[in-house]
């Protein structure tokens, strides 16, 4: 890994937002506004939000803006006029931003659709913060193998791999026994399956303990967010699907732990907070001041633990399957789960057809190869198709 000055050093550090005004991307906006010294901005995007990008983008001033909506683009056009601010639209436009020179990428792009920019990113080398676990998911030997072409360095932004990365030990791998990645459980972890049946968006949409965008909220009410993020720790930290575990923890300030072949288990604390996380990657390898509110154990008093439930919240099971299997496997799960989560949204479906449908087309689709990234296009555009047909089918 190459020697990297921290963001506090003398130069302020060049940064790029890809997803800029998602939840991710608006705690990266939140510290780059409290700490204006230590950066510029390169260049941010967003998906279909004009009037908030152009907010960001008068706040931050980035030399170039890019919308994935081309329909966008005139609101966009007419909020920035006069500003200097070089603007695109398209998806070849977010890929533009992402070859920008800057010396660190937040690729917090939500779904499949961040994987060309993530590539892009990583392709050009420096640091890339990741926040977008599906481009791991969907093609994880494919970017692990740019990022060892490239020279990049990847730092996870998902607290459960943030956190490890704190931990693990990089220059001594086989001392790691086991990853242990740490579930909320969602806001129906104490839900029995017939109540599950019934809940609605709303109900699913509210996180206990964590402020997220619609899709990975749904995720976690689903406990799908778990099984990516299994997959996607097995990509990071180069550790096989059994020795990755998940471990119930209801309060969610314990974020994921290592555990060594002495017995020792270290672990990363803190409050469910994402500028933690986000802080740690953008001061890395320094740190950097984060507005947060500190962690008293003894108000906390008790942390809970339980396995998972892995009958009541099948997605689990899915994913490791999916990690076994190999190919496009994980590229088909993540396909059909994300047209699934907007069925359960837009009310065309329940909350547990959402496991059910993906656990149908993973079972027809697994066989596509995943060699190159015409390949994993070519799957999650067939699964993406079967999982909408199938919708359609449920609603006639």
């Amino acid at each position: 890994m190459a020697v990297v000055q921290p963001a506090t050093a003398a130069a302020p550090r060049s940064v790029a937002i890809l997803g800029s005004t998602g939840s991710v991307g608006c705690n990266t906006v939140d510290l780059i506004k409290r700490n204006p010294a230590d950066f510029t901005v390169e260049a941010i995007t967003g998906g279909a939000n004009a009037t908030l990008l152009a907010e960001q983008a008068l706040l931050l001033q980035p030399r170039f803006v890019a919308i994935a909506n081309t329909d966008a683009y005139p609101v966009l056009k007419e909020a920035l006029s006069g500003s200097g601010i070089e603007i695109a639209a398209g998806a070849d436009a977010v890929v533009a931003a992402a070859e920008r020179p800057a010396d660190w990428v937040m690729a917090s792009i939500v779904g499949a659709a961040g994987l060309a920019p993530t590539l892009a990113a990583v392709r050009r080398g420096g640091i890339v913060a990741l926040a977008n676990k599906e481009s791991l998911v969907c093609a994880g030997d494919l970017v692990m193998r740019e990022v060892a072409r490239s020279g990049a360095t990847l730092l996870p932004v998902d607290s459960e791999h943030n956190a490890i990365h704190q931990v693990f030990d990089y220059e001594r791998h086989d001392a790691v026994e086991e990853l242990i990645l740490t579930a909320s459980g969602g806001p129906f972890r104490e839900f029995t399956r017939d109540a599950m049946a019934m809940v609605t968006p709303e109900q699913a949409l509210s996180h206990p303990n964590w402020d997220m965008g619609a899709k990975i909220s749904i995720d976690s009410a689903t406990m799908m967010n778990k099984g990516l993020e299994l997959i996607e720790a097995h990509h990071l930290f180069a550790m096989p699907e059994e020795r990755i575990s998940i471990l119930v923890h209801p309060q969610s300030v314990i974020h994921s732990m290592v555990r060594y072949r002495d017995g020792s288990v270290l672990a990363q604390l803190g409050q469910p907070d994402m500028r933690t996380p986000i802080a740690y990657t953008m001061a890395w390898p320094g740190r950097m001041v984060a507005p947060v509110e500190r962690l008293d154990l003894a108000a906390l008093a008790r942390l809970d633990f339980e396995e998972p439930d892995v009958e009541r919240f099948p997605a689990l099971g899915l994913a490791r399957e999916a990690l076994r299997a190999g190919g496009a496997a994980p590229t088909v799960l993540n396909a059909a789960n994300e047209v699934a989560v907007a069925g359960f949204l837009a009310g065309r479906m329940g909350f547990l057809d959402i496991a059910g449908l993906v656990t149908h087309i993973v079972a027809d689709l697994a066989h596509h190869a995943a060699l190159s990234l015409d390949d994993i296009l070519v799957a999650d555009a067939e699964a993406r198709r079967m999982a909408s047909m199938l919708i359609d089918e449920m609603n006639n």
